[in-house]
């Protein structure tokens, strides 16, 4: 049995994984880690939950290890983007565990938060930097940063990039990067419009697949009931009531959306939070803590929650409103059965989302379990009481002005929310178009 001491990672990295007490490698990381280390470049497709992020952040660390030199003023010699700010962070904190017996500096910048102290942050230069592609190029444009000086390029949860609308500033940010590195390209589904981004970006890569593209975990039960729109937030607090739950994520399509029922649950004593990109990073944060303490057992979020956010225990996850691009629902079922454990995954389907539930049976090639309604279901929906009115949430970004004005404006770019040309079956229009130059 291969383990990670056997794969030639420098001493500091051997430490650091035998001091987190992680002994075997998981398919993907031992697939993907030796030809990393040998400097070839890597496109690596794995089902969101099974390491991808040891398997660039470990190789990555032992180039540096193993190279050691002090990072250009206003640059950085390994740069991650990542489509969001919670999985931006999160990489961040993998860098800093794994590296934690380097003399290693790690910045992590995304927007939604004070952009100078960032700035700062940046002017001797850092071993590690973990961005958003918004933050980033606002960052360039304000010459806090440049690009120069990077030896490796990792470009995470490519097929979020695509459905987001970030094609643009993916190109812009490639362009500006040294001919001469490294670059590694992961992703859990790989449809064309990304496999024709990725040999744009990619010399000569080493292909590494451990799950066929969009195939979804094999230990998610996966349920489906059929019930109107109306009526879903009764089925979703009886659910809650009768599934033996140890933190469930509820997943709708829209901000209002996930505030709504979180007032739902509520009316029923439910306790909840919501994540979405209308709450400040404070809020989001916070939230996000509570829901991986334990102290709150349901987070209602939007789809910005549903790639690469790892958080252990979370037994079920509820398509309260089924995703319209049928790759995001990949994504949000692998929320749950992480680590070896198993996980119910529950949607429920209006009749105007059938065509959806179709898209992902096609997509995933599995027929969901229908699951009827329950028993006296009408008369359970007739004595949910009424939520409480929405109550205005002032905009965190906006400051004394009253309104959000530009920072709402660079805040919805960078958290990836729908941009104006966006399809609601197809995604962004136009972003697939066009042939990618490599940088010269």
């Amino acid at each position: 049995m291969t383990t990670f001491q056997s794969l030639g990672l420098s001493e500091p990295l051997r430490k650091a994984l035998a001091a987190k007490g992680y002994e075997t490698p998981t398919p993907i990381q031992l697939q993907a880690i030796p030809p990393v280390l040998e400097g070839r470049d890597l496109c690596g497709i794995a089902q969101t939950g099974t390491g991808k992020t040891a398997a660039f952040a470990l190789p990555s660390l032992d180039w540096l290890a193993r190279n050691p030199g002090l990072p250009p003023k206003r640059s950085a010699r390994i740069l991650v983007l990542s489509p969001t700010r919670e999985l931006a962070a999160q990489i961040a904190e993998s860098f800093r565990d794994y590296g934690r017996f380097q003399r290693l500096s790690v910045a992590c910048v995304f927007g939604g938060v004070p952009i100078q102290k960032q700035i700062r942050a940046l002017v001797s230069g850092v071993d590690v930097l973990v961005a958003t592609p918004g933050r980033l190029l606002d960052l360039i444009d304000q010459r806090a940063v440049h690009l120069k000086g990077v030896e490796i390029f990792v470009l995470d949860e490519a097929d979020q990039m695509m459905d987001l609308g970030f094609i643009v500033p993916i190109r812009k940010v490639h362009g500006l990067l040294p001919q001469q590195r490294q670059t590694l390209f992961f992703s859990a589904t790989m449809p064309k419009a990304i496999a024709d981004l990725g040999s744009a970006f990619l010399t000569d890569p080493v292909k590494v697949s451990v799950t066929p593209a969009a195939t979804t975990a094999e230990r998610v039960r996966q349920l489906v009931t059929f019930v109107d729109q109306k009526e879903k937030a009764a089925l979703l607090a009886i659910a809650l009531k009768q599934e033996p739950i140890d933190r469930a994520l509820v997943f709708t399509r829209t901000k209002h959306g996930a505030d709504r029922v979180v007032r739902q649950l509520a009316a029923v004593g439910l306790g909840s939070v919501a994540i979405h990109g209308n709450k400040s990073q404070a809020q989001r944060t916070t939230a996000l803590q509570a829901f991986r303490d334990g102290r709150v057992r349901i987070l209602v979020a939007t789809d910005i929650a549903a790639r690469g956010i790892d958080v252990s225990g979370v037994s079920h996850v509820f398509n309260y409103e089924l995703p319209n691009v049928p790759d995001q629902y990949v994504h949000r079922i692998g929320r749950t059965a992480r680590a070896g454990a198993e996980g119910v995954a529950y949607s429920f389907c209006a009749g105007d989302e059938k065509p959806y539930l179709r898209d992902i049976e096609r997509l995933t090639r599995i027929k969901l379990e229908v699951v009827p309604l329950p028993e006296n279901f009408v008369a359970q929906v007739n004595a949910m009481p009424k939520p409480a009115p929405a109550r205005p949430e002032r905009d965190p970004r906006a400051g004394n002005r009253g309104h959000s004005g530009r920072g709402q404006a660079a805040n919805r770019r960078e958290e990836g929310d729908r941009p104006r040309n966006y399809n609601r079956r197809k995604g962004p229009v136009g972003a697939h178009r066009g042939k990618v130059t490599r940088a010269g």
